[in-house]
């Protein structure tokens, strides 16, 4: 496409060439007899008009098409620019649901890191109560197998959040009494429940 310069230089191209040939016309007339140049006047004045007619409609089509051009160009960039507002909306869009993915991995990694503590947290407690509960089990055993009185009972001793139960068979009401007493002397002992019973004396003969 001819850009709007080029059909400037054009229409001005045609200007020079149409006033040489009037010249021309011109100068030969002058050459010619008088009676000669007497007829020659209107070819003069004809040549003259259609050499002006022709240099409007020559100015005319270089407009038309100087306004083709600039109405190709504007069309051109009004494709151009929504081309771009389009790019333009889209690679928002595109940014703004990728901030949302992100936005939305980051609240489920922290949920799961914050479910994850929750569970190490909870399963070293339960380890440490299991392991609290041992040690006493093991300290109340051990002060009974100490206990002169007591030690040739089988006692059973279970412990669950520090709360010890103590079954089995002794000789008597005293000997119960004290056992409860001996393990509630225990440390991080928090309650005791007796399931000892007395075990039947045997009739001598």
């Amino acid at each position: 496409m001819k850009t709007i310069n080029e059909y400037k230089q054009t229409l001005s191209a045609h200007k020079i060439l149409l006033m040489a040939c009037l010249s021309a016309v011109l100068g030969l007339a002058g050459c010619e007899k008088e009676g000669t140049a007497e007829k020659a006047g209107p070819k003069i004045d004809q040549a003259a008009e259609k050499a002006e007619q022709k240099i409007e409609q020559a100015a005319d089509r270089a407009e038309q098409k100087i306004d083709a051009a600039k109405e190709s160009l504007d069309r051109q960039a009004g494709r151009a620019g929504d081309y771009i507002e389009g790019k333009t909306d889209a690679s928002k869009e595109a940014l703004e649901k990728t901030q949302q993915n992100v936005d939305q991995a980051t609240e489920n990694a922290e949920k799961k890191l914050e479910s994850a503590k929750e569970s190490v947290t909870e399963k070293a407690q339960t380890a440490g109560e299991y392991i609290d509960d041992s040690v006493i089990t093991m300290k109340v055993k051990a002060a009974l197998l100490n206990d002169p009185f007591l030690k040739s009972f089988q006692i059973e001793v279970t412990t669950v959040n520090g709360a010890v139960r103590l079954s089995g068979a002794v000789e008597s009401e005293q000997s119960i009494g004290k056992a409860v007493a001996l393990a509630s002397s225990q440390p991080n002992v928090k309650s005791v429940q007796s399931d000892l019973v007395v075990k039947a004396s045997t009739p001598s003969n």
